[in-house]
């Protein structure tokens, strides 16, 4: 503790930021929902660019899977509360942040949370928890930042009066109330999130259709891989740097993916050409998901 100083720990980002700028971040609550993958990356960045007063909440313990990607998955921490865990290495980077915990009672303390954390970081891959927390947003008046289910790195904006991707991706419980969402709905609602990423990316190019049919279809996790969850983890920390400051990011709430192999950005299609591959991407995963 005595170590630590928060001028000297964020000097070096002058030049980036004014100093008055550095004064906005340190004040800024954040929420970050999902502390694995992309939502640790993302915790690791914004807590070390200085926001100093976050909010966090996983239902899931570290496992041996998750060290290929989570930056706080080691051997000592494998089968320990990722959320409790995620906080003391958080702590360690600034032992004067304020930290809170939730597990699975986040959900029911959403209204609590989002009505003191108005930047919010989805880093969970739970579709019903997802559908909630945009619905609360909505209400709340938060800026959720996200990223699709891609295997390229990608992000997106939606701020308060965006429309939710629920109703941008046309999914099956748009409207209906949420007791009323089936687990057939949150599967069609998986399908076509993929069907906008393959619309609207080259991230068909990058990956085993054999075994992303299996995800599709639920029968195995979801394939992930360290550069690209936290590159994708990063950029949501820029988003949300560029929301703590008022400045115009780079994604907007249709966002946009990375290439790190072509070295380009690839943006959503336009509304025309967007349709006709479509209809040619919803053939080919019917057709794909019929193989599994």
């Amino acid at each position: 503790m005595e170590l630590f100083d928060y001028m000297e720990f964020t000097n070096r980002n002058i030049g980036f930021v004014t100093e008055e700028e550095q004064d906005i971040i340190k004040s800024t609550q954040i929420f970050v929902c999902g502390v694995g993958g992309m939502g640790g990356a993302c915790a690791n960045s914004i807590i070390r660019m200085g926001v100093s007063n976050i909010a966090i909440a996983d239902i899931d313990k570290f496992e041996v899977s998750n060290l290929n990607r989570q930056l706080f998955a080691n051997l000592d921490t494998v089968n320990k509360s990722k959320v409790y865990t995620t906080k003391e290495q958080l702590l360690r980077i600034n032992p004067e942040l304020k930290i809170t915990c939730y597990e699975e009672e986040w959900v029911d303390n959403i209204d609590k949370i989002f009505e003191k954390h108005k930047i919010v970081i989805n880093g969970t891959d739970d579709t019903l928890a997802t559908l909630l927390m945009y619905r609360k947003s909505a209400e709340h008046n938060c800026t959720v930042i996200d990223a699709y289910a891609s295997p390229l790195p990608s992000v997106y904006v939606v701020k308060p009066n965006d429309p939710r991707p629920e109703e941008r991706l046309n999914f099956p419980t748009t409207g209906k109330i949420f007791n009323a969402i089936t687990n057939d709905d949150i599967d069609e609602c998986v399908l076509r999130e993929v069907e906008y990423v393959m619309t609207n990316s080259s991230s068909v190019k990058y990956i085993d259709l054999d075994i992303a049919a299996e995800f599709i279809a639920g029968k195995r996790s979801r394939m992930s891989l360290a550069p690209m969850v936290i590159t994708a983890g990063n950029m949501m920390a820029y988003e949300a740097l560029f929301t703590i400051l008022g400045k115009r990011g780079g994604a907007d709430d249709r966002g946009y993916f990375w290439n790190p192999e072509k070295g380009k950005i690839e943006r959503p299609r336009n509304i025309f050409s967007a349709l006709i591959i479509r209809f040619i991407v919803k053939r080919f995963l019917r057709k794909l998901l019929k193989s599994v």
